[in-house]
């Protein structure tokens, strides 16, 4: 079985790493290069590198820093924020990102996320859905941009109730997961499962769902959505918001699925160092990658 990895994810604003609750409220917490060294030094499996602000404000995401980063760790880095061309991607792969994760582009235009995937492989092109619950599917509209979006979403990706996943404690027998949009501004009327098995069929090679609803709370990840969206695709799945300790990893990882935790919280402010995740994980029988030698070969 394949080894499920732990993920740091390092959410940069105005070129520092920041993290806050439902999307919103963000509160310092270091600077993101010398954060990402201590991940490295930490053992983490990758590093997701977000410029939560780039899309919102219409610019190129910060190159500089993710070059910094590049240069002082030695695992995988997943960059996104603020991706709309194919320059972009050929930018960020340039100043040492392995990956990149498309969000608002692959929503606006789901042919670029095919574009992506023929010029540079799937294997770089990660998407990150961000869904939230909503009673009823999106029908008005609060802005001409929301209105414009919600219109031009096809019939197969419209918002649609889904039933409440078996043997989970749902409020109701249905569920709607609204895609979002611009770090969490904008909903789209789009359905994140929908949305998710779309990108698969385009191409990308790994989906990062997170939570609106559990981001930042610390509560747990949504494990409803996360076990829906993982059954609903054959790619790897990163479980993500609402992580406030291992045992939500643990509980995203088996009863939710996912390929891979996703936190920021609990390694920022020093809850938890991913080693101790780690262990905490291999004691309850998840394959993790270990940080013992390889036996020498005969």
């Amino acid at each position: 079985m394949l080894a499920r990895r732990i993920i740091p994810c390092l959410d940069v604003h105005g070129g520092r790493v920041v993290k806050g609750v439902n999307f919103v409220n963000l509160r310092d917490a270091g600077d993101p290069v010398q954060v990402a060294a201590r991940y490295d030094a930490e053992g983490a499996d990758e590093l997701v590198f977000l410029d939560i602000t780039a899309s919102h404000e219409e610019r190129d995401i910060l190159l500089e820093i993710v070059r910094q980063t590049s240069e002082v760790i030695f695992m995988p880095l997943t960059v996104g924020g603020g991706i709309r061309t194919l320059e972009d991607i050929r930018m960020l792969l340039k100043a040492g990102c392995d990956k990149v994760s498309i969000n608002s582009a692959a929503v606006r235009n789901p042919e670029f996320v095919a574009q992506a995937a023929r010029r540079f492989g799937s294997q770089c092109i990660v998407v990150n859905i961000d869904p939230r619950r909503v009673a009823v599917p999106a029908e008005g509209a609060d802005t001409a941009e929301h209105q414009e979006l919600v219109n031009s979403v096809p019939e197969h990706l419209r918002v649609v109730p889904h039933p409440a996943p078996a043997g989970f404690d749902s409020p109701t027998s249905q569920v709607w997961w609204e895609v979002h949009i611009s770090g969490g501004r904008i909903p789209t009327g789009m359905d994140a499962l929908a949305l998710a098995q779309e990108m698969e069929r385009l191409g990308a090679g790994e989906i990062v769902l997170t939570s609106m609803d559990a981001d930042g709370t610390k509560d747990g990840y949504d494990i409803e959505i996360t076990r829906a969206v993982s059954d609903a695709v054959t790619i790897p799945v990163v479980a993500s918001g609402g992580c406030g300790s291992p045992a939500h990893m643990l509980d995203a990882l088996t009863e939710g699925g996912a390929s891979a935790a996703l936190a920021a919280s609990i390694f920022h402010y020093g809850e938890y160092t991913v080693r101790e995740a780690r262990q905490y994980l291999a004691r309850h029988g998840v394959p993790v990658r270990t940080d013992e030698p390889l036996p020498a070969s005969s």
